[in-house]
């Protein structure tokens, strides 16, 4: 790019990476649920189409929805892509190959719902630290409805077969094509489970205090290492709040973000995705971005991505430009303009976000006929 927003946003439009995967500018595409997959949790075309427009819109990485490890209790979605099998890994192919041709890398993000699962195609019920019924409901726009059910605890058999399956699905997704991989550990889904003090009543070495409700975190990123043996990078996003409970914080504040973030960098990831959904303004009276906090706590070699309302690129350029952060994912922004780098480098302005997009669900379908109403140009590549 070359246009005059990129002097006044330097760092946000100068070339970076993570690990030995090169990025044309630090923009990333966050990962955004978009319950779009086809029957059997295949990825389909209208989902290439809608990944390689935030390609052709200049961001420098795109990272995939969350998509599910196993046939047993990872899903939570309906309709949600998954990389657990051989038909589904070849399905994402042809996601990798039309980002690729732009210029792009693509990571895909691993998860396991644990507790939070609104629909599974392989099993009923689901497994979770302690048998706890989570907070909050199901999210309509994902086409959930009333309270979760409760979980069984999960056995400690489940747990190591679990993370297995975390390493053999990231290879899996490299066989894919994909250039790296990021395990969810955050948001409420199974690893976040476990380091929440109210959904982990466990008494064992993965209960108690945060040095070891950390520990699952950290069992999953050794054999997401193991399993990929240096083929390609990959992240472990962290975050405070949940999908089910925006207003939760760690009852340890600063100590907590120390033990957290240095416990999960020494693990040996290529970076943290730190998503802070209240944004980067200080946390726990520190007058430390959670950001900040990572970046201090985790090992100088461990990258930064930084998420939350970074939509506004001077707050991104901000965290890029004291060393906070590596790269800033974009959520919100990006799925209202998958032109959003682009169109700040011209210094014009992106499509603002508007929840009618997501409504009634956050699928490919519904932004579609949301653009399409308000003659956006880049509706019509979505789903060709």
């Amino acid at each position: 790019m070359s246009d005059t927003g990129t002097s006044r946003f330097a760092n946000l439009f100068s070339p970076g990476g993570i690990g030995d995967v090169a990025l044309g500018n630090r923009a990333v595409v966050a990962p955004m649920t978009r319950i779009s997959a086809g029957p059997g949790g295949l990825a389909t075309d209208e989902m290439a189409a809608y990944y390689a427009e935030y390609a052709r819109g200049g961001f420098g990485l795109v990272i995939t929805e969350g998509t599910y490890i196993d046939e047993a209790r990872s899903q939570g979605y309906v309709d949600q892509p998954g990389i657990a099998n051989d038909a589904q890994r070849d399905s994402w192919k042809r996601v990798v190959d039309v980002v690729h041709a732009e210029g792009v890398p693509i990571f895909m993000q691993l998860l396991h719902a644990g507790a939070l699962i609104q629909h599974n195609d392989y099993a009923d019920g689901a497994v979770a630290p302690s048998a706890v019924e989570p907070v909050g409901e199901m999210a309509p726009h994902y086409k959930g409805h009333g309270k979760f059910p409760i979980p069984r605890e999960i056995t400690r058999q489940e747990m190591k077969d679990i993370a297995a399956r975390f390493g053999a699905a990231a290879v899996r997704a490299i066989d894919a094509g994909f250039d790296g991989v990021e395990i969810h550990g955050a948001n409420g889904y199974l690893a976040d489970q476990f380091l929440t003090d109210y959904t982990n009543a466990r008494d064992d070495e993965y209960g108690g205090p945060t040095a070891r409700r950390v520990r699952y975190h950290i069992e999953i990123v050794a054999a997401v290492k193991q399993s990929l043996d240096g083929r390609a990078p990959f992240g472990v996003r962290i975050s405070e709040t949940k999908v089910n409970d925006l207003a939760h914080s760690w009852a340890g504040g600063v100590d907590d973000a120390k033990t957290i973030f240095g416990a999960v960098g020494e693990a040996g990831p290529s970076y943290i995705h730190v998503n802070a959904h209240r944004g980067f303004e200080p946390v726990f009276g520190s007058g430390k971005s959670l950001a900040r906090l990572a970046r201090e706590a985790a090992p100088r070699d461990v990258g930064i991505v930084a998420c939350g309302k970074l939509n506004d690129p001077s707050l991104a350029e901000a965290l890029l430009e004291d060393g906070t952060a590596d790269a800033a994912a974009i959520a919100k922004g990006a799925l209202a303009d998958p032109h959003w780098p682009r169109k700040i480098a011209r210094d014009e302005s992106p499509v603002a976000f508007d929840p009618e997009m997501l409504r009634p669900y956050a699928t490919l379908e519904n932004v579609r006929r949301w653009k399409e109403g308000r003659g956006l140009r880049d509706a019509a590549r979505v789903g060709q």
